[in-house]
């Protein structure tokens, strides 16, 4: 017997069974004997042996068990986001009830990203979930397809092939919007998500505005005029983080001219507005309005509690995993969409007369 680490074949040797034997007593199935399957465990008790190699038995199924997951942004930006976090959550929460794991893989950014990260190119994955869709013309999905990586897209545009998970947040900003309408509201601003691999940071240009590349700030720009709004002053920021709500918050609410309202794209923008306000004197609600989206708890904004459009989080990852369950049975791809509704919270009241 071997005195390396022990083997399968020496654990039927010690057993007195064949080697196809003492793999089906591991893997549970098969026509085999309750009372062999326990000699067979018995001998690998005594041996040490832990039982078969897990690369090797995914090898030999046609599969690697990991579903790639391209989390949309550096992964430290990333993690500071509860909205990344609660839809991994769910994500991860399914995934492991069917013994399948993860490859967290960031996205390229900059303002000349054409090129992908090389695990994209070539680690081994089973199917791919690209968070927070991005343009129809992503060379991650451009790089997924050419491998031929069945894929999942978190909020993206309906592609050929692809799976889609959305949530209704065009009709959730239509909604919050006509909320801040009925309040007497008629100076509304926006700050929203990033427009594209730019990410920047200011006051848009019609000239910008008239085209958002990505996909999520398309939709949720277009809820606001589906309200009959335009809004007074948009300002994008380059990531869904608190500093960049403040920034957006004391340029928008400075001027002597400021809007009466801000509608976020996301509540941790909406929560830096809320501080930018705070910052300036102003306050919320009775100089200004502010709603975000996304339904997080923020428990350290208080005592405002945010006027948002809330998305169920971690129903939308567990979504997501059960589309990668489906595509590994065999399904074709499809879209699923997930719906939204508003919370009135403390820091949405009557315009100032």
């Amino acid at each position: 017997m071997s005195s390396q680490r022990p083997t399968l074949a020496d654990v039927a040797a010690a057993a007195k069974v064949s080697v196809s034997t003492a793999s089906l007593a591991f893997s549970g199935a098969g026509p085999i004997a309750a009372t062999t399957r326990q000699r067979v465990h018995d001998a690998a008790a005594e041996l040490g042996y832990a039982g078969p190699n897990p690369l090797g038995r995914q090898l030999r199924r046609g599969r690697s068990g990991i579903v790639g997951v391209v989390v949309g942004d550096a992964l430290s930006r990333a993690f500071r986001d509860p909205v990344t976090t609660q839809v991994l959550d769910g994500l991860v929460g399914h995934l492991g009830t069917l013994d399948l794991g993860v490859l967290l893989i960031p996205s390229a950014s900059g303002p000349t990203t054409t090129t992908i990260d090389p695990l994209l190119e070539s680690a081994a994955m089973d199917v791919a979930v690209v968070m927070w869709g991005g343009a129809g013309d992503s060379p991650v999905l451009a790089g997924l397809a050419r491998r031929g990586i069945p894929t999942v897209l978190i909020e993206g545009r309906l592609a050929p092939g692809v799976s889609v998970v959305g949530i209704d947040d065009r009709g959730g900003i239509e909604q919050v919007t006509r909320h801040l309408l009925d309040l007497g509201h008629t100076r509304i601003a926006s700050v929203t998500l990033p427009f594209d691999h730019e990410r920047r940071d200011g006051l848009m240009t019609s000239q910008r505005l008239a085209d958002p590349a990505w996909e999520i700030t398309r939709r949720r720009l277009a809820g606001i005029h589906d309200a009959g709004v335009t809004p007074v002053a948009v300002y994008e920021t380059p990531a869904s983080l608190v500093e960049h709500g403040a920034t957006a918050g004391r340029v928008l609410l400075s001027g002597p001219d400021r809007p009466t309202a801000v509608v976020c794209q996301s509540d941790l923008l909406a929560s830096g507005v809320v501080l930018a306000a705070r910052e300036l004197g102003l306050r919320v609600p009775q100089d200004v309005s502010i709603a975000g989206f996304d339904g997080i708890d923020l428990p350290w904004l208080a005592p405002d509690v945010l006027t948002t459009v809330v998305q169920p989080l971690t129903e939308k990852g567990a979504t997501v995993g059960h589309l990668v369950e489906d595509i590994l049975a065999g399904a074709e791809p499809e879209h699923r969409e997930l719906p939204v509704t508003l919370r009135v919270g403390t820091t949405t009241g009557p315009a100032p007369s």
